[in-house]
């Protein structure tokens, strides 16, 4: 039986009962029916229909007065017309909303908008996707005077607005601190220490910080929790893990960083990911790390832009093209 069947006997039964008795308890009835129906998306003439089906059953049947039915019926429309006003004011305040995180959205990109830097000494792709309107990753480029290039890749624990806002804040907080930066730990203490002031204890931030110098091709970096870079040697085709721990910020003002350093040689490749990339979820479990390997081995051949896109697609679609949480992912080629 169909639930709009089940909804014709239901009203059958009110109907039959408002004959025998009319009494407030069964009008009462009559308006969750009204309700009930809106929900299930039951139209005025389908209930009307249920009227007429109804009563030509009841009236062969020996019973129900044939007037009298006509006021449960207007009962049951008035209620449908007052539960129906109700849906389309709060339609319309759904679509009001709709309209202003849209309008957010936008304004959330323009502020967290980076350059990313054309430089001889390295490729650099980076690929930004919200799950849903408000991005609660975050990555930042710096090209500072002594041709250094620093990256942020950042990850709100949370989603949503309160995970955009935060975002937000450590833009600016990001653009506070000097373009000649001394250290990715220097940078990470300081962030710490704006965070824990400013963000809501329930709320933390992951966070990696790295700089390249192109005159030594030593990549140094720090991490505040966040999900750990990959580095790929390209003469013997190997990918690792870049060491890095640290505590997230926003969880002890005091808390000092482990700096961590890497020669790049040429051809090698860092990459650094949010959990959005590394917990993606197939079905009902977290990709394989192989699986996500074996797709930046088959697209690393590309530039570094078209190799973010390329795993960006393969890994939508892996997932049924639902992100189920921000996808950000940024990679570094050094050249020959």
């Amino acid at each position: 039986m169909s639930f709009r069947d089940e909804l014709e006997l239901q009203y059958k039964s009110i109907l039959n009962d408002f004959l025998q008795e009319p009494s407030e308890g069964v009008l009462y009835q009559a308006q969750n029916f009204s309700k009930k129906a809106i929900e299930q998306g039951i139209s005025p003439e389908e209930i009307v229909s249920f009227h007429r089906n109804s009563l030509i059953e009841l009236m062969t049947s020996g019973g129900g007065n044939f007037i009298r039915s006509f006021d449960l019926l207007l009962e049951v429309m008035m209620g449908y017309g007052i539960a129906y006003r109700e849906y389309l004011s709060l339609r319309d305040k759904q679509a009001e909303f709709k309209t202003e995180i849209e309008i957010a959205a936008n304004v959330q990109q323009s502020l967290l908008d980076t350059e990313i830097p054309q430089i001889d000494y390295l490729d650099i792709g980076a690929i930004s996707v919200p799950a849903r309107h408000m991005n609660g990753d975050y990555f930042h480029f710096v090209h500072d005077e002594t041709n250094c290039v620093s990256i942020a890749i950042a990850d709100v624990i949370g989603k949503g607005i309160p995970a955009a806002l935060c975002m937000s804040m450590i833009k600016y907080a990001m653009d506070s601190l000097p373009e000649h930066r001394p250290d990715p730990r220097y940078v990470l203490e300081n962030l710490n220490r704006i965070v824990e002031q400013n963000v809501d204890p329930s709320m933390f931030i992951t966070m990696f910080y790295g700089m390249y110098n192109p005159n030594s091709h030593h990549f140094t970096y720090a991490s505040a929790g966040h999900e750990p870079g990959i580095y790929y040697h390209a003469s013997d085709d190997r990918f690792e893990e870049l060491e890095a721990r640290g505590l997230m910020l926003g969880v002890n003002r005091y808390t000092k960083y482990k700096q961590y350093a890497k020669t790049i040689e040429p051809n090698d490749m860092i990459i650094l990911l949010s959990d959005g990339v590394a917990e993606c979820r197939i079905d009902d479990h977290f990709i394989e790390r192989e699986t996500l390997l074996a797709s930046m081995k088959k697209y690393m051949h590309l530039p570094a832009q078209e190799m973010v896109n390329q795993i960006y697609k393969k890994l939508e679609k892996l997932q049924d093209f639902e992100l189920r949480d921000d996808f950000t992912l940024i990679v570094l080629k050094r050249k020959v």
